[in-house]
């Protein structure tokens, strides 16, 4: 466990943080009758190795016990369509956001700070935006649709969809077959039956087999789409309000990097119905062709008409 300790211990070996600054330090050495100024606490702090950084979401709340093994079928699956002529996609939804005068993290040069509320009450929303994000590994591009009522399946489906038929199709002419890469959870979780039912409802409407692959639990942040995209989505956001959904998506149509990443966005008026549930007897009689190989998390959805 790492421990925080008094003002005088940064310097030992075993200490690995503390939260003093470096004036709180010199207060504490003041009273031991060591006069010691501010900036030579600080390079004394960084001669140790000691660096202000922020805490960092990467310890695994849990392990699968067939976590490693999916981990080597996802990376042998990717291998395979990145060596083929067909598509492979990694999606997820982001953050669901509240529309209105409400704070967000980030800076932005104005002449006058911008004022927003001081609690997020939805009931002062003029409504909300829930971006689902689609990340083409081979052509390193983005692609958002940006919804207003609720994260359904029917809703991911239908993002899925427009990517496809908008920019797929022309991309990936001739393809046969498309690869999600999903998590386990949310409007695509592996444990819902909704989501092959609509699944399979996209394979027929699309002609085109779509190859499902989950990653297995507490492992989202593995997601190509997580470290990708949508970490640069929020860096073109960031300190600005989300007062429309226009404003959303002329911010997210921002995104670049240096490597040539870039970002389409479409906004989707439709309203999704929650509480859905599949249809009776779909269980039982469904399409979906599930892999000898963890079937829990890698399926295929083919076309009715194959």
């Amino acid at each position: 466990m790492l421990e925080n300790r008094t003002a005088g211990d940064p310097m030992k070996a075993e200490v690995v943080w503390t939260d003093l600054t470096p004036k709180e330090i010199q207060e504490d050495l003041a009273e031991r009758d060591l006069g010691v100024s501010v900036e030579v606490i600080r390079q004394l702090l960084h001669d140790e190795g000691y660096r202000p950084l922020p805490m960092q979401k990467y310890l695994d709340m849990g392990a699968h016990r067939d976590r490693n093994a999916q981990f080597e079928n996802i990376a042998r699956i990717r291998a395979e369509y990145v060596a083929s002529s067909d598509p492979i996609l990694s999606i997820d939804t982001k953050k669901r956001e509240l529309l209105g005068t409400f704070y967000r993290k980030g800076r932005v040069y104005t002449r006058q700070g911008l004022l927003a509320y001081d609690h997020d009450f939805p009931k002062y929303a003029k409504g909300v935006v829930i971006p689902y994000g689609l990340y083409d590994l081979k052509r390193n591009f983005g692609y958002v649709s940006l919804g207003s009522s609720h994260d359904t399946t029917e809703f991911a489906c239908d993002s899925i969809a427009w990517w496809w038929q908008e920019h797929g199709r022309q991309q990936y002419p001739g393809a046969q077959s498309l690869c999600l890469l999903c998590d386990g959870g949310g409007s695509n979780s592996a444990a819902k039956y909704l989501f092959k039912e609509d699944l399979q409802k996209l394979a027929d409407r699309l002609g085109l087999e779509i190859r499902v692959t989950h990653y297995p639990p507490y492992t989202s942040k593995y997601n190509p789409v997580e470290r990708r995209l949508f970490c640069h989505m929020t860096r073109a956001c960031q300190g600005v309000l989300f007062d429309s959904v226009a404003t959303v998506k002329h911010l997210l149509e921002k995104t670049r990097t240096a490597t040539g990443l870039g970002v389409v966005v479409s906004v989707m008026e439709k309203v999704y119905q929650t509480g859905r549930k599949y249809a009776e007897g779909f269980k039982k009689n469904m399409k979906i062709l599930f892999d000898d190989f963890l079937p829990k998390w890698n399926y295929r959805a083919v076309p009715s008409s194959s």
